[in-house]
């Protein structure tokens, strides 16, 4: 056994030169495969942590006459007692989370001023009921799931945040403000949710305080939902029964819109069930963690590390091949000496198994200093994923035993079948173009190169495409302006002091204008209301979205006014201006022809005139169509103060200082928050993160899949080089020139480069069609993306091949032919 290893081990250094390519090849694939398979592990065990995951579903709500296929996660508050009546059995099965966001959070004696402030933002806070820890698991450590939550103004804390909000102490009936409204006593602690969860809450409130802490909608009210105030239950029955039960459930609560819901609104909305495992891969609907992923994303994921990994393996397999003229004499002389076949093969496969060996160690080390890169690439949580987990050891075991038997086979049957009389006499070189006697057929070769270059190409044509998309997103027109804009938070909104603020930062040289409203004109945080036009008693069957802005909206963001003015100011809503999209659906085709027009908003009986038309812009990201929309002046709902940097104000020392001044007035306005802006691009910029994301790892695993595939490509032409060495001697001596003999092997790798084109083409554009028909929005596949990419992997090719066919080409023709 020892000899054999070091005889495999001199081999190895002989061919020291082929080893290193073959290891490296053979590392990048195997540490893409096990990056991979953590990325891919992470994202399907979202959920799994909770022991009765396959029993637990979230309801959400399908509006047939809502604009486009979506689906509503919030639900109406009165719903939860509604269920609760209705369904007896589910009493303690059925429960509601109320979200809330961008609250500060004070610890400590107000008085004394020794009191700390956190800004928390979204997925951190939340009501919830006891029933709550009947559905999802928590692990105590102080405490109890059944008293913690059930009296008002108490608060159960994960181990993180009570170490965040009060150190060493122990947190147990300590208190702490919220949002400067309402004092929470901590009752509980409970350890940290795993990151792979869809419920990431860790300041969890008492439901019962809900509503003096002032619910989002009315407690009757059955119209209005809030996306944050979410409804889950658990069904009875085994995993194999849950889809019975799940489909009885939705035929039940059918009944239960209609005997809730008006009738105009019932016969358009269906409830369904969402199961907790599937919400992560549902792109259609949000959740709280912020965070989706599709299920044909990740299997795509799984295919692209398959397909490098079978590149690594073509690259060995080829390389090994091109040292079969080189091994010849060594596989004549053990047959003469004895060596049967099967001892050679076993001989090949060592020599591949060490090589794999040194591969996966050498890729666990690049695969664990890649780690933090490719978690923050993917959004990962930093230590959710662990190179030293055993599933993840078994699973590298198991892929190098694989990629040993894929690289290793072919080759050592192909080397261990030479006859040993014409191995030793040197005959082993290919008598025709086509084939050679005991080396892999040429077409097997060529086969497997246009193999590794479609595969390659496939991933160019869809970065290329995904880069025009990611292009498009950074710079279509959104129908209004999105530099040099900035938001600031806007937490209470008492008597005088938006207009003390306003005083304050008016005249600072650096804001040319500024407005206080609801939200920016893209955003996520979105209000949908009726509406009644002219003199009309019934609602149309599909609602519109309100924009509450102040005046200086229009100016603030550069909306365009096509028709009409803007409307007065006012404290309520007095006037509207409507978009485009609104427009078109009233049936108007021209702007001034809506003018004059009346309508009522939101349950109200007073109608008000239609004073402005504006040019449509994108509410939501490009992934939706524009809906109708309207603005209107409402104080009560600015949430934002909106402020557009002046001219020359690029610089970040320039915006710092402003910043500096905003803080200070803002500050002196709302001293007992913690003040908090973001600019209008990184908001935009949060729209497209799933797909810049993939984009960038698509990218990268692109990079990689043609680094392999050129160190393949490599390994033929020294394959060539080698096997065709007196025929380039001869043609030398007849007066070729380096450049006829570097084409004379370049052509064919050019033909099989265009062969792979024409290959990967196909299956490029309809991948490619498929993911950009989640846009709204979105560019056309054009024929210059497929010719960019064939010109780059001609390129690319063409310069690999240079290295082999040129020293080809200068070697010393004598030399060449002294052979004979």
């Amino acid at each position: 056994m020892l000899k054999s290893y070091l005889t495999t081990l001199r081999a190895l250094k002989r061919n020291w030169s082929y080893s290193v390519i073959n290891v490296l090849g053979l590392t990048l694939g195997l540490a893409c495969c096990l990056l991979l398979f953590l990325a891919i592990r992470y994202e399907l065990n979202f959920d799994r942590h909770n022991a009765h995951a396959d029993q637990l579903y979230r309801i959400i709500t399908f509006d047939a006459t809502s604009n486009g296929d979506r689906r509503e996660v919030g639900m109406p508050l009165p719903a939860l007692p509604a269920l609760r009546n209705d369904f007896p059995d589910l009493k303690n099965q059925v429960t509601m989370v109320n979200r809330i966001t961008n609250v500060v959070v004070s610890v400590g004696d107000k008085a004394s001023r020794t009191t700390k402030k956190f800004q928390e933002g979204d997925g951190v806070l939340a009501f919830v009921e006891p029933e709550y820890f009947r559905l999802f698991d928590y692990g105590w450590k102080k405490g109890s799931a059944q008293a913690a939550l059930s009296r008002p103004n108490t608060v159960v804390l994960s181990e993180r945040m009570a170490q965040k909000y009060f150190g060493t102490d122990n947190p147990i009936g300590k208190v702490l403000r919220v949002e400067n409204r309402m004092d929470f006593v901590v009752t509980g602690v409970v350890q940290e949710l795993p990151a792979t969860t869809s419920v990431p809450f860790e300041v969890l409130l008492s439901f019962a305080s809900l509503k003096q802490y002032g619910a989002s909608t009315n407690w009757d009210d059955w119209q209005s939902t809030y996306g944050g105030a979410q409804i889950y239950m658990r069904l009875p029955g085994t995993t194999a029964e849950q889809a019975t039960a799940s489909a009885q459930m939705e035929r039940q609560l059918a009944a239960f819109i209609k005997k809730y819901h008006r009738p105009e609104d019932a016969q358009n909305l269906r409830y369904e069930l969402q199961p907790l495992t599937a919400i992560h891969f549902d792109t259609r609907t949000d959740n709280y963690s912020k965070r989706t992923i599709s299920k044909e994303m990740i299997w795509a994921m799984g295919l692209i590390g398959l397909f490098i990994l079978i590149t690594a393996c073509v690259n060995f397999i080829n390389l090994a091949t091109a040292q079969a003229i080189r091994r010849a004499k060594e596989v004549g002389v053990r047959k003469v000496l004895g060596s049967s076949r099967g001892q050679l093969v076993r001989q090949f496969l060592g020599e591949t198994g060490v090589l794999t060996s040194l591969a996966m160690g050498l890729a666990l080390l690049i695969a664990q200093l890649a780690l933090p890169y490719v978690g923050e690439l993917l959004n990962i949580k930093p230590g959710a994923a662990q190179l030293t987990d055993p599933t993840v050891l078994i699973f590298l075991v198991g892929l190098g035993v694989l990629t040993t038997g894929l690289a290793g086979f072919y080759p050592a049957i192909v080397l261990s079948g030479y006859q040993p009389i014409l191995a030793l006499k040197g005959k082993t070189q290919a008598s025709t173009p086509g084939r050679s006697r005991g080396i892999a057929p040429l077409s097997l070769r060529r086969g497997l190169i246009v193999g590794q270059f479609a595969i390659s190409q496939l991933l160019i044509i869809g970065t290329i495409i995904a880069y025009s998309q990611m292009s498009y997103f950074r710079s279509a027109d959104l129908g209004y302006s999105r530099d040099a804009v900035l938001s600031v938070l806007i937490p209470e909104k008492k008597p005088g002091q938006l207009e003390s603020l306003k005083a304050k930062l008016t005249g600072l040289p650096g804001i040319q204008s500024m407005s206080f409203a609801m939200t920016t004109p893209s955003s996520t945080s979105n209000w949908t209301t009726g509406f009644r036009f002219e003199h009309t008693d019934k609602e149309p069957d599909y609602g519109v979205l309100m924009r509450p802005a102040d005046t200086a909206y229009v100016r603030t963001y550069g909306l365009k006014l096509l028709a009409g003015r803007m409307y007065q100011p006012a404290d309520t809503m007095r006037e509207f201006v409507i978009n485009e999209a609104f427009m078109k659906r009233l049936g108007f085709q021209k702007p001034e022809q809506v003018i004059g027009k009346l309508m009522t908003v939101n349950g109200e009986e007073t109608r008000k005139p239609i004073v402005g038309v504006v040019k449509d812009f994108n509410i939501f990201s490009l992934h939706q169509r524009i809906d109708p929309s309207i603005l209107t002046s409402y104080r009560d709902q600015y949430r934002s103060l909106g402020i557009k940097l002046a001219a020359g104000y690029t610089s970040p020392e320039r915006i710092s200082q402003l910043m500096s001044q905003v803080e200070t007035a803002w500050n002196a306005t709302y001293p007992d928050f913690v003040f908090k802006y973001t600019f209008l691009d990184e908001t935009l910029a949060r729209f497209y993160q799933n797909e810049e994301r993939m984009y960038s790892l698509f990218r990268l695993l692109a990079g990689i899949a043609i680094f392999i595939g050129c160190l393949g490509l490599y390994g033929v032409v020294a394959f060539m080089a080698e096997s065709r060495t007196k025929e380039v001697g001869i043609r030398k001596v007849l007066g070729a020139s380096t450049g006829h003999i570097f084409g004379l092997f370049s052509i064919d790798f050019v033909k099989l480069v265009l062969i792979a084109l024409v290959l990967s083409s196909p299956l490029a554009w309809y991948v490619m069609n498929q993911w950009l028909q989640k846009f709204a929005y979105k560019i056309d596949i054009e024929w210059w993306m497929f010719a960019l990419a064939g010109l780059l992997a001609v390129g690319i090719a063409l310069l690999t091949v240079s290295f082999q066919s040129i020293k080809a080409a200068l070697m010393n023709p004598v030399k060449s032919l002294r052979g004979e």
